[in-house]
């Protein structure tokens, strides 16, 4: 029998779709959920079963009948240059002062969506962090997330790097609302129910509608534990 995923409507971006990361990381469980590269090419639909052809361990690709919502493929290297992480209370305070606690094209978001609440969603609603060209929050890692050996699974761990790097945007000027197209992680540290983490988000450059950003999870003390670089797509407007 031909695997299947369903995005379920509690993990939605848009409406009406799945957050961007959290459908490219159930995808590169086909590949390898620690370290992959997943593009999207349509908005992953919700509550139905979405086919998923492999080719080994080099691509996978999920399919909606016969169109091609995303593939993926695995990546060596993923070097992308860190920031010095905010402290807990500087992503707080960033999350707080965010403009996207009133003004969001996404409010319902798994990830960042304010009205989401505690245990449905993250809450990881990123705002610029005072002095620096960089947005953060705080991701307090809720039970209700589902675990694997430990610690959450790894699709949520790639829709915790989906947002701030998508975020990001507002720290450049007269960028629209921005769409996932390519997400690109590593997952190297175990993240717990329970655990405070500090999410962020920086802007790499940008070449028209394409913004490249990148994106990384801290522990409380400042561990980096998994970073990923995207491609965001601006909407026309």
């Amino acid at each position: 029998m031909a695997e299947q995923v369903t995005i379920a409507r509690r993990f939605r971006g848009p409406a009406e779709s799945g957050n961007g990361g959290y459908s490219c990381g159930a995808l590169a469980r086909f590949v390898d959920p620690r370290s992959a590269e997943v593009t999207l090419r349509l908005p992953p639909p919700l509550d139905r079963p979405l086919a998923i052809e492999t080719d080994g361990a080099e691509r996978a690709m999920m399919r909606d009948g016969d169109a091609l919502v995303a593939e993926a493929g695995p990546i060596g290297e993923l070097n992308l240059a860190l920031p010095d992480p905010p402290s807990v209370d500087e992503a707080a305070a960033a999350r707080d002062r965010s403009p996207m606690q009133h003004e969001h094209p996404f409010p319902n978001c798994f990830v960042c969506g304010p009205e989401r609440k505690l245990g449905d969603g993250l809450q990881v609603t990123c705002g610029p962090v005072e002095g620096r060209q960089i947005v953060a929050a705080p991701w307090v890692v809720d039970e209700s997330l589902p675990v694997e050996d430990g610690g959450v699974a790894p699709e949520i761990v790639w829709s915790a790097l989906d947002c701030p790097g998508g975020i990001s945007a507002m720290l450049l000027p007269t960028v629209g609302t921005s769409v996932l197209g390519r997400l690109a992680a590593r997952i190297y540290g175990r993240i717990e129910p329970g655990m405070c983490c500090v999410a962020v988000g920086w802007p790499i450059d940008r070449d028209g509608r394409k913004l490249h950003s990148g994106s990384a999870i801290f522990s409380a003390e400042g561990e980096p534990l998994a970073h990923a670089q995207a491609t965001w797509i601006e909407l026309k407007r």
